[in-house]
């Protein structure tokens, strides 16, 4: 892809003179530039090239984004005291929220947020409460805003019964000749499937109600000031309807891991009890008010059902042959599942004291 980058950021509407850009290095599926101004009291710009090789519907995603964006904006201003921002998009000097080079890619600008920082790993219990705190207010925020509005930017990302098939079609087919080195990780899933499959029951009788959610809740996803109080959230490609047990699960599945995702010594994951009660204090002290009671009494549990579902995707990779998820050695997929199902066994036997947290900060919060 031949870049002018300085051409790209033309097409936008920016009130500061462009000077050079920076690349930034950290995105896995958007390529994404800092855009220094000459104005000396200007943050300067966020440029990312949207990979609509993933994102099939550029234009539905961008309308989420200034849907959302344009909402939290508006709740934030009527909330003086709540010390948050939102991203901003720049629109294009035509308008759209987004711009298409004449190479049929596809460009967003945002104002870039500075003196802000994240982390790839949960490293204390104040972190936990304060990333808790802020996907729970995105969320609470957004709980106005009709789901039924924005696009499923992937169509099927948590449906279990749709991994599920896709699962089973695989082991029948065995195309890689793999199934054989996976018997215990395929009995793993079919003892746990009936009660994995009590969520999507739940969302499809209503009583799991859809909201707006950000689908793709890792740490690194919030920005925390100087101080350590979350900022900001980012990465907003994922964000459509889906439920809150999505968030907070998938939340505490990469957050109280004790151990990396491909960690190959399994004694090493167990789930970590303090980061997990710090981050639902702060969860809960953003959303109870907005839920409902089947949704507390699937919180803990939804935690095991996001693992549940990535291990599923992991595992039905491994099978295929590795042909989803970039690998770095032959077994490395195999790895990754086996830390989920470690996990959910972790879990499993601590499952009445994560029941208890969520009820004890429920406790607090109505006290």
């Amino acid at each position: 892809m031949k870049l002018n980058i300085e051409e790209i950021v033309s097409h936008f509407n920016i009130k500061a003179e462009y000077l050079d850009f920076e690349k930034n290095t950290t995105g896995h599926i958007n390529e994404s530039y800092f855009i220094n101004t000459r104005a000396t009291d200007h943050p300067g710009y966020f440029l990312q090239w949207i990979n609509n090789n993933i994102f099939k519907n550029v234009e539905g995603l961008m309308d989420n984004i200034s849907a959302v964006t344009g909402h939290l904006a508006l709740k934030l201003a009527q909330n003086k005291d709540l010390a948050f921002k939102v991203l901003e998009v720049i629109p294009c000097n035509n308008g759209k929220n987004f711009y298409l080079d004449p190479d049929g890619q596809y460009w967003r600008l945002y104002i870039f947020i500075d003196n802000a920082h994240g982390y790839n790993v949960v490293e204390n219990t104040e972190i936990a409460y304060e990333g808790g705190k802020a996907f729970g207010l995105f969320m609470s925020l957004l709980a106005d805003l009709p789901a039924d509005g924005l696009t499923d930017t992937i169509p099927d990302f948590h449906n279990l019964e749709k991994r599920l098939a896709t699962f089973n079609k695989s082991v029948e087919a065995d195309k890689a000749n793999r199934v054989k080195d996976v018997t215990s990780e395929i009995e793993f899933i079919k003892t746990r499937t009936d009660q994995m499959l009590t969520i999507p029951a739940l969302i499809k009788s209503g009583k799991l109600p859809m909201r707006i959610t950000h689908n793709d809740t890792k740490f690194n996803n919030i920005l925390f000031d100087s101080s350590d109080h979350a900022l900001c959230i980012v990465d907003l490609d994922t964000v459509m309807p889906g439920s809150i047990l999505f968030d907070f699960g998938d939340s505490i599945r990469t957050g109280a891991n004790t151990a990396n995702e491909d960690e190959k010594d399994l004694t090493k994951v167990d789930i970590n009890l303090p980061i997990y009660e710090a981050y639902t204090r702060g969860f809960l002290k953003s959303t109870l008010s907005t839920l409902n009671e089947v949704e507390i009494n699937n919180l803990a549990f939804s935690a095991r059902f996001m693992t549940f579902i990535i291990g599923l995707r992991f595992l039905t990779d491994f099978v295929d042959g590795d042909t989803y998820f970039r690998t770095s050695y032959p077994d490395h997929n195999l790895v990754r599942a086996k830390v989920q199902f470690r996990l959910i066994e972790a879990m499993e036997r601590n499952a009445a004291k994560m029941q208890a947290v969520v009820l004890q900060a429920i406790e607090k919060e109505r006290a």
